[in-house]
């Protein structure tokens, strides 16, 4: 059944048939969410939820939830093109062919779920461009936080205030990793390693920990947060992997944890400023209690003030439930001919600032020589390039570990003095420089 307009008579569904692309990790708690508690969810909606037709990549594979075999192929136009069901879940990852499929499945009334993270914040703008002008919904709880109710939260509870920063964890591998490093005083590649093997990263965990999955995520929040389009080539991307266990050390005694951190800011009327970076967060905060595979995500509004968001960041059963939510909200504005009622959000156009405008406290831990002088000629320099010292803690011995953090100062300062100090003959090696978010 196609999409009815809205009119002052809406159609009223007896029956709702969804099609799923994928029925991997997200789709398969999809599922098992929409038949488990199907008599309740009919209730809620009004009508039945019915998964009509699935479209799996191979037929004869193990299923993580029992399905009646009658109800896959290996087609996906099977599913986008049948003319009974209405909702499309596009559960397959990456943005192609993922993309085609979602266009289609607008182009033909139907509205369209999804959780692809990385198709929404390349290429999520085109999809909901075409999901306007068609009067359908193009919804994607499930892209961020798992089963965090995040984006309905700003596109709707939140949707009144002016936002001016949503900062966070967004990555349950990395959250993980850090963790166990912080606990245990382990280097990273053992703990990377241990977690491989455990199922809690994956076998090629580049998107994790380089910061790309995190990239994702923060530009589709940035996006709704700042009214905006962000790109993801807008948001300046670190990961974990000079992460090391003296630097977690150093970090514990001064009172910092070191987490993964997205910031989304908005700066002035008319510019952003979108990173993702490991930072050293005071153990007071919220987000430095965010443990293991957990996500939170901070929002500050100018009416609300701080709102705190908090859950599994991913997983089957999570992210099935935002998936299950958003096929919920697209049923309900179906029976009240209401789809298409939230249209795409960035109706305006912020520059995107270069992370060397970032104006915030620095840790930077450097081998040096140990000498009367040494100390002093290194202030000097910090001091020729405006960059004001808080403290330095020095070991004593030949080569003696120097750690130093900075007030506050702008980053492209910070980084001229470091190039500097990394050519005098006081300093062996500049091991390692992480920014402190207080």
């Amino acid at each position: 059944m196609s999409n009815q307009s809205a009119s002052s008579h809406p159609r009223r569904y007896a029956q709702i048939n969804v099609g799923l692309l994928g029925l991997g990790v997200v789709g398969s708690g999809a599922y098992k969410v929409l038949t488990d508690n199907a008599d309740a969810i009919a209730q809620k909606v009004g009508a039945r939820v019915n998964v009509k037709r699935i479209a799996v990549r191979n037929l004869d594979k193990d299923r993580k939830v029992n399905v009646d075999r009658s109800l896959l192929t290996d087609d996906p136009y099977e599913v986008i093109d049948d003319p009974d069901i209405s909702i499309v879940c596009e559960l397959i990852g990456g943005v192609q062919p993922a993309k085609g499929y979602v266009m289609r499945a607008l182009g033909l009334g139907k509205s369209v779920v999804s959780a692809n993270k990385e198709l929404i914040a390349k290429d999520g703008h085109d999809a909901m461009v075409e999901a306007a002008a068609r009067g359908v919904d193009f919804l994607f709880e499930g892209s961020v936080g798992g089963g965090i109710p995040i984006i309905q939260a700003m596109k709707s509870s939140l949707a009144g205030n002016t936002i001016h920063e949503v900062k966070g964890i967004v990555n349950g591998t990395t959250n993980y990793i850090l963790t166990r490093m912080t606990q245990e005083g382990a280097e990273l590649a053992d703990v990377l390693a241990d977690a491989q093997a455990h199922g809690y990263a994956e076998a090629d965990p580049t998107n994790d920990v380089e910061g790309f999955d995190a990239q994702f995520k923060i530009a589709i929040l940035s996006s709704i947060a700042f009214t905006s389009r962000v790109q993801t080539t807008d948001v300046y991307t670190e990961g974990i992997m000079r992460i090391g266990a003296h630097d977690i050390a150093h970090a514990r005694e001064m009172g910092y944890v070191i987490k993964l951190l997205a910031i989304g800011q908005r700066i002035g009327d008319d510019a952003v400023q979108v990173r993702v970076h490991p930072a050293l967060v005071p153990v007071g905060h919220p987000l430095a209690s965010t443990g293991g595979p957990y996500n939170a995500i901070l929002v500050r509004g100018d009416a609300v003030g701080d709102v705190m968001f908090y859950g599994q960041g991913a997983g089957m059963m999570p992210t099935g439930s935002a998936v299950a939510g958003d096929i919920l909200e697209v049923c309900r504005n179906m029976q009240h001919g209401a789809t298409g009622r939230i249209a795409c959000t960035c109706f305006e156009h912020k520059r995107a600032l270069p992370v060397d405008t970032v104006v915030t406290r620095y840790y930077v831990r450097m081998y040096v020589t140990d000498r009367p002088g040494t100390l002093s000629a290194i202030a000097g320099v910090f001091g020729r390039h405006q960059v004001s010292i808080a403290s330095v803690r020095a070991s004593a011995q030949e080569r003696a570990e120097a750690i130093w953090v900075t007030h506050q100062v702008q980053e492209a300062n910070l980084r001229r003095a470091l190039k500097e100090l990394s050519g005098i003959p006081e300093v062996h090696s500049i091991e390692n420089w992480l920014r402190v978010e207080d």
